[in-house]
Parts: C-alpha cells; structure tokens; sequence
C-alpha cells in the first residue's frame, strides 16, 4: 500500500466545511484591517496588542506574556512594539532583576485604543455576530475551543512547524 492509499481523504462534507472555514479566516482578518486601517491608521494586530495591554493591569505585560497573549513569535511581537513605540503608545521597560522587558500600554496608547474601540466592534458585531442568536454563538465559542485546543496538540506534536 503506497502513501497515497493511506491518506485519509476529507469527506465531501469535511470538504466543504473546511474550505468555508478557510475562506472565513482569510477574508475575516483582511476585512477588520481593512476597517482598522481606515478609520484608525492601525493594523489588526497593531490594535490586538493595544488592547491586550489596555485589558491588563497597569496596562502593562512581560514581551512574552503578550506574544502568547497576541498569538504571535517573540520577534513579531518586537517589531511591532518598536513601531508602536515610535509612535508614542507604548514603551518598554526592563524587568529589574530580571530577564525581558515589560509592554507599557501609554497615556496616547490608551487615547489611541479608545479611539479604535467602538468602530472595531461595530465591525466585529457587524461581520461575526449580527444573525446569529445566543446559541449559535455559544456553538461558535465551543468550536473555537476545541479547535484550538487540536491545533496546540498538533503542533506541540510536531505538526505544521517549519
């Protein structure tokens, strides 16, 4: 039996299950940089990383706390904080005796975060959640979680890494 007999092909209906959701999160992310970017001058992820330090006490967090937190490498990360701090929204500080740096969320950061809030979640509310009830939304929750949940296996199991 040769490897292409051994492939667990994908059922028509896992077929089209899987292509909508690849669809969803291609078009999804372009769509809330598209609106971000417009109205706020931000990327997603630049605001993805504002706001996890705005929702975190003392509007700071260790660099890697916040690249786990923002699902993003260490060096990713960086970039973009070296850009945010040119901007004046945030700064770094060192740990005092210890190793890395903090995130600090600033003054003109957090101005920044709120600025972009409402027009983000009206976005958000607009393109995810509008149609759908309470109960779609929780099935939408629990997928999220065990998806997410299969994809840490997989990869802490060697799948998808370079």
């Amino acid at each position: 039996m040769d490897e292409h007999d051994a492939t667990r092909w994908l059922t028509a209906e896992q077929q089209a299950a899987w292509r909508g959701l690849v669809t969803l999160c291609t078009r999804l992310p372009a769509a809330l940089d598209t609106q971000l970017q417009r109205d706020s001058g931000l990327t997603h992820f630049d605001y993805f990383v504002l706001g996890g330090l705005s929702e975190s006490p003392d509007r700071r967090l260790k660099l890697r706390d916040l690249a786990e937190r923002s699902n993003a490498s260490l060096s990713r990360l960086s970039h973009v904080i070296t850009k945010l701090e040119k901007l004046g929204w945030v700064q770094r500080e060192n740990i005092e005796g210890g190793r890395g740096s903090f995130a600090v969320l600033t003054d003109t950061g957090w101005d920044k975060v709120r600025e972009a809030a409402p027009g983000h979640v009206e976005t958000v509310q607009s393109l995810v959640f509008e149609g759908l009830d309470d109960a779609q939304v929780e099935t939408l929750r629990q997928l999220g979680s065990v998806m997410l949940a299969q994809l840490d296996r997989g990869i802490a199991g060697g799948l998808g890494k370079a």
